[in-house]
């Protein structure tokens, strides 16, 4: 297999000789690992120089990830030809115990429900040619004192029982319209750092226009923070969002232009909005698009509208996604959305194979290296996959790891033998030994390096 040392050398910049050694091994130590991916369970299966102290003392030292992922993503990942956009999304890690850096209680979406644990921030750039998700930007999510002291409020007054009092219909008595101010939330200011941050990074090599976000950022205050990084938002609204056409009725010549016409009826969508039809078994589906407006939105949404019908029971559904940029077709709109979940792939493998859900680090720093080093490995796995797949398409990620660890025991035994064998016997073994542990039933024919 390639040396993770020599492929690690663009790094050299960045990192002192003795940390790039060290870090070629730990890495190298994931790829061929079993069991639980922790500081000990790395150390087991790092050999020479990788002892638990080694790896602690490298889990202690703080390193440019930010860095690291560009120039790795750059020099093994990046294609010049292709297009890529640019996503975000949460991730939340269940953690137990009380001291861990930022351990707090998040909603986590897989268990529907708020649970004990960490959360991180991550922005990903998704290839249009390759269709996948490549980390590239990861921060802990760590809420200041106002913000705990803010949501806590805001949960003790949803406690609180309704007012007997209330005012009635309209609007008082003086007051005048005013348009809704954006503000950025704590949340928004996080991830407008990071966007900045990355832009100014990467830009010049790499031009992004538009920012995917999932339908937690429907709203203008998100839409707001976009444009301040010069950015077309992709995202979702809720199903029962308020969206209004155009006025385009005449002038009655007193007051303000009337700025808002008739709202739409999500179950009468006018069939001039219609862009296309498709059926698929039981279920059509229906795709509107048409510039309409939000009342909280201070510009006009580029909307895709998705209609499901069951044609057996006649039961209806339908998805609402926008973008800032009013000039995209429809079609690139919902496939670019689509393109979003592809974020979800590398939160998958970070935890399964990783070590994201694993770490027991508990320090500031430890914690922030394990998270980043989870996310990192998506990247190096899919470089070796992407060269493994070229003679053996089946190749998973469990079966990388098999041809690692076959690499390793190959080595290993090879060092013992008082002669070393033919090449063709060499290739045989490793042959042999690489198909051990694999999923597929397809067995790898490449010779060792």
């Amino acid at each position: 297999m390639t040396d993770i040392f020599a492929l690690f050398q663009c790094f050299r910049p960045h990192m002192t000789p003795t940390t790039l050694r060290q870090f070629s091994r730990m890495v190298s130590a994931m790829l061929m690992m079993t069991g639980r991916v922790t500081m000990l369970g790395i150390s087991r299966w790092a050999g020479k120089g990788g002892s638990y102290r080694t790896v602690q003392r490298l889990f202690a030292q703080a390193l440019p990830w930010a860095m690291l992922f560009w120039v790795f993503f750059r020099q093994h990942v990046y294609r010049p030809g292709d297009v890529y956009l640019l996503a975000g999304d949460e991730v939340v890690v269940t953690k137990a115990g009380k001291h861990t850096y930022g351990l707090e209680r998040f909603f986590a979406s897989l268990y529907s429900q708020v649970v004990p644990g960490l959360a991180f921030f991550a922005l990903s750039l998704v290839s249009l040619q390759e269709r996948r998700s490549f980390p590239i930007r990861v921060e802990q999510i760590v809420r200041s004192t106002a913000e705990k002291a803010a949501r806590k409020a805001k949960a003790d007054a949803k406690k609180q029982p309704p007012s007997p009092t209330r005012r009635g219909p309209g609007r008082p008595r003086g007051r005048k319209t005013q348009a809704k101010a954006a503000t950025l939330t704590p949340e928004l200011v996080r991830i407008r750092s990071m966007l900045e941050s990355l832009l100014h990074l990467i830009t010049p090599s790499i031009p992004l226009t538009y920012l995917l976000l999932d339908g937690h950022f429907g709203n203008h205050n998100a839409l707001h923070m976009a444009q301040q990084c010069r950015v077309q938002l992709i995202s979702k609204l809720r199903s029962d969002a308020a969206l209004y056409v155009p006025y385009e009725g005449s002038y009655a010549g007193r007051g303000p232009r009337r700025k808002y016409g008739s709202k739409l009826d999500y179950r009468n969508i006018p069939d001039m909005y219609l862009k296309a039809t498709t059926v698929e078994g039981p279920i059509q589906t229906r795709l509107y698009q048409a510039p309409l407006l939000h009342k909280e939105f201070p510009q006009a949404l580029n909307v895709v509208i998705l209609v499901k019908t069951n044609l057996q029971t006649h039961a209806t559904a339908h998805v609402i996604l926008f973008s800032s940029d009013l000039e995209l077709p429809y079609n690139q709109l919902k496939d670019y959305y689509g393109l979003r979940f592809q974020i979800e792939f590398n939160f998958r493998d970070a935890k399964q194979y990783w070590g994201l859900e694993d770490f027991m680090n508990i320090t500031e720093t430890a914690v922030t290296n394990a998270a980043h080093l989870s996310l990192f490995m998506v990247n190096v796995s899919y470089h070796f996959l992407r060269d493994v797949r070229q003679s053996d398409p089946v190749c998973s990620l469990l079966d990388l790891k098999a041809r690692f660890r076959a690499d390793t025991y190959v080595t290993e035994t090879i060092k013992m033998l008082p002669e070393k064998p033919e090449p063709v016997l060499l290739a045989q073994i490793f042959t042999k030994i690489a198909g051990i542990g694999r999923i597929h039933a397809g067995q790898p024919s490449v010779t060792p390096a």
